[in-house]
Parts: structure tokens; C-alpha cells; sequence
């Protein structure tokens, strides 16, 4: 039997235990777990620099073996996510960024863009009064396919102090993220040009990209807005380290023009990713 003091010490020790528990638990939210895939939030740290100010979280998503989600641009088939944070408590804007999507067969004969497996979508908070409490809700709608899709949505809440432990998790991300740089060979990775020739029904995109020779390397295209449709680029020869890709100006909107079209191209080719704005002659 323990002594009184003993006894005290126990449950001293259990509350702390407890309250710890209970502190880490608020670094994230909990699961919301449906069929083949499951999301939460994470809590990350307050960003400050003469540029900026934001706290960041982070979108996690783990998917069963064999089934994906999909990219901002999901390719030939598929469904984007959607986020609806209009329920978050002094927030002023949301930015959702995207680390690097791979390509993936979507069984109809086509190809997707997505993820598999686990990604974190990295999520800069600037707050309305820096001064005031903060939480971040979240109306998550999106799909996940094995050898068929479903739609899943997720209702997702979490406080933010700006000191969240997960920081580490969302920064390992955010180093996945493409960085945006200017037209041109680049420092081992890069889009050079992008120019429109004649075609059948359609004109056609050549795409010129630098990169290592014996590289893998995806390139995606995206319209200037998300109501474009663009094929997936694909291979069409090259020359050393620069390789050519070719795609259909296909799936544009009713009205829409090609020419001064600004199009975003991104290349991921190993760790390296990067975006490219391009205006089409």
C-alpha cells in the first residue's frame, strides 16, 4: 500500500502525464477516417519576416495501399480537392501549397496527377488579429481511386498557437513544394520555352525543358485558369540535356484564347521540382 505522501506524489505525477497528453493532442486534430483514405490537420509555427506574417498548419492525408488522391490539375480524369474554410475562427486568408504530384495510370487508358500512399499540403494562415485566439476549420471535399473512385469529404477542426509541434512535419512538405522560377536552363532543372505550332485540329505546344540526361522527369502544364483543361505534355525527343514535350492546345473554355495565354508548367525530376509561368506567342 503506498504511504499518503506516496500516493500523492502518483497522482501529482499521472495529472502532469495527463495535461502533457492532452497538449500534444492539440498539435493536431483527429482523424476523420473514411473509406480508403483518412485526413487531420496539423499545427505548425508562427512565420515572421519583413515580408510576412502567417501561422502555418498542414493538411495530412494517409491512403490504403493501392488507392490515390489528386493534384490541383488532376489530368485526364479525376477530382481536385476542395476547401472550405469559411468556419475558421480570425482568419483572414488560407494559401494551400502543393507539394510535387507524380503521374499515375487512371485505368481508363489516360493518365492522372495525384499522390499516393501520404502527403501533407503545407497551409499559410495570416490571421485577422494577431492578438486574438485562432482555429482553423475545415470542409474538405475530395476523392481517392483504386481500381475505382469514391468522393470522400472530411469536417476537420484545430486551434493554432502558433507553436505547434508538428512544424517539422509541415516544413519536410514544404521543401516538396515547387519553387516558382523565371523561364530559362536553370541550375540543373528548368523550362526554357514553350511555343505554339500549326496542327491537325488542334495547334500544338512545344516544350523545351533542361535537365539531367539519364533523369526521370514529369512535366504538367496548367491553363490560366482552372476551367482550362490542358493534355498531360508528353516526351518528343530531345537533344543531351534538353528534352522536348508536346502537347495538344486541347480542353480550352468556350471563348477562351491561346496565344498570350500565360500557361504554368511543372517539372519534377528526383527531389527537384520547380513552376514556370510561360506566355504563349
Amino acid at each position: 500500500m503506498l504511504a499518503p505522501m506516496s500516493r500523492h506524489l502518483t497522482i501529482v505525477t499521472l495529472a502532469v502525464l495527463l495535461g502533457a497528453a492532452a497538449a500534444h493532442a492539440q498539435d493536431a486534430s483527429a482523424w476523420d477516417k473514411q473509406s480508403h483514405a483518412e485526413a487531420r490537420l496539423l499545427a505548425g509555427a508562427a512565420v515572421k519576416s519583413a515580408d510576412s506574417n502567417y501561422l502555418r498548419a498542414g493538411l495530412e492525408l494517409r491512403l490504403d495501399p493501392g488507392w490515390k488522391t489528386y493534384w490541383r490539375e488532376p489530368g485526364d480524369s479525376g477530382v481536385p480537392p476542395t476547401f472550405d474554410f469559411s468556419g475558421s475562427d480570425n482568419v483572414k486568408s488560407v494559401a494551400v501549397d502543393w507539394p510535387a504530384p507524380e503521374r499515375f495510370p487512371d485505368g481508363a487508358g489516360g493518365n492522372s496527377i495525384g499522390y499516393v500512399g501520404r502527403v501533407v499540403l503545407p497551409l499559410r494562415i495570416v490571421q485577422t488579429d494577431a492578438a486574438k485566439p485562432t482555429a482553423l476549420h475545415l470542409k474538405l471535399d475530395y476523392a481517392v481511386c483504386g481500381n475505382l473512385c469514391v468522393p470522400a469529404e472530411a469536417n476537420l477542426e484545430l486551434a493554432l498557437s502558433g507553436n505547434g509541434a508538428e512544424e517539422t512535419a509541415i516544413e519536410k512538405e514544404a521543401l516538396r513544394v515547387p519553387r516558382r522560377v523565371a523561364p530559362g536552363p536553370g541550375k540543373g532543372l528548368g523550362v526554357i520555352s514553350a511555343h505554339r505550332q500549326p496542327g491537325g485540329e488542334h495547334d500544338r505546344v512545344i516544350v523545351e525543358v533542361a535537365a539531367p540526361k539519364d533523369a526521370v522527369l514529369e512535366l504538367f502544364v496548367e491553363g490560366p485558369t482552372a476551367d482550362w483543361s490542358l493534355p498531360l505534355p508528353e516526351p518528343a525527343g530531345g537533344d543531351g540535356d534538353v528534352r522536348r514535350f508536346a502537347f495538344d492546345l486541347d480542353g480550352l473554355p468556350p471563348g477562351a484564347e491561346a496565344k498570350g495565354a500565360v500557361l504554368t508548367f511543372t517539372a519534377v525530376s528526383g527531389d527537384d521540382a520547380i513552376e514556370v509561368p510561360i506566355r504563349l506567342d
